[in-house]
């Protein structure tokens, strides 16, 4: 179980992550990489990861185009869980060239 994060500290924690917006209870990134392919191997690494933390993003793929969204539904919010897989996803995006 997560604690649930107030205002102040998704602010903050949205500082840290540019790229990442609030859209009520989740947080969302949006991201074009160079090409299709590499879209999908960060999708697969974004999964890898997901697995790992044994937290789930929703992604969009639109050819080259994907979105990151990210909630800890169990909770009904946001928990860290979502800032520390945001920030992976922020890696991974980042390396790739997105």
């Amino acid at each position: 179980m997560a604690d649930l994060l107030d205002d102040a500290a998704i602010t903050a924690a949205l500082a840290d992550l540019p790229g990442w917006e609030r859209d009520g209870d989740s947080i969302v990134r949006t991201a074009e990489l160079p090409d299709f392919p590499t879209a999908i191997r960060v999708v697969g690494e974004v999964g890898a990861d997901a697995e790992r933390a044994d937290h789930h993003p929703d992604i969009d793929i639109r050819w080259r185009t994907l979105t990151f969204r990210l909630s800890t539904h169990s909770e009904g919010g946001l928990t860290a869980k979502d800032t520390a897989l945001a920030a992976e996803i922020s890696s991974r995006l980042s390396a790739a060239g997105g």
